[in-house]
């Protein structure tokens, strides 16, 4: 009988035991998380130095032809210039996409990295802390109303830009 009593009671303090509940704002965590702005902001810099290099080419071959079509060449012979300046374009304009392609891909890489340094930052909060679950709210969030004193975006962030600061 006192190992039924005894069960019973386990059982009643279990079944009392509240999970401990937070959850965060990824949109906020993301857009103050310092090592996610320097990161775009590299990417942006890269971005615009191929942006302006596309350009500047643009405006090179723009010129040839020009020059091109100032010449008086014979229909034959303009067609001949034509010809290579258009392979020379496609060529280069290859090359500029696969430049493109590669900058797209390392930015998505680093920034990959940056969400999975904050989903073990808030795995390591939680144990810490005795959270049983940690939710995600924002935008695509699970969370769509949380009271403020469960949201432990603040306090993750900082957490976060200190060890990024180290």
């Amino acid at each position: 009988m006192k190992k039924l009593v005894f069960i019973i009671t386990v059982l009643l303090m279990a079944s009392c035991q509240q999970d401990k509940i937070g959850y965060v704002n990824n949109v906020k965590l993301l857009d103050g998380y310092q090592e996610k702005i320097e990161v775009e902001a590299k990417f942006n810099e890269k971005r615009d130095a191929l942006t302006k290099k596309s350009d500047s080419i643009s405006q090179a071959f723009q010129i040839e032809y020009q020059a091109l079509q100032a010449k008086r060449l014979s229909q034959a012979k303009a067609q001949e210039e034509l010809g290579l300046l258009q392979q020379k374009s496609q060529f280069i304009g290859q090359q500029l996409q696969q430049e493109q392609q590669q900058l797209q891909q390392s930015g998505q890489t680093e920034l990959d990295s940056v969400v999975s340094k904050m989903k073990r930052e808030i795995t390591a909060y939680g144990k810490t802390n005795g959270f049983t679950y940690i939710l995600t709210g924002g935008e695509g969030g699970s969370v769509l109303y949380g009271e403020e004193t469960k949201d432990l975006t603040s306090e993750i962030l900082k957490i976060l830009n200190d060890n990024y600061k180290k």
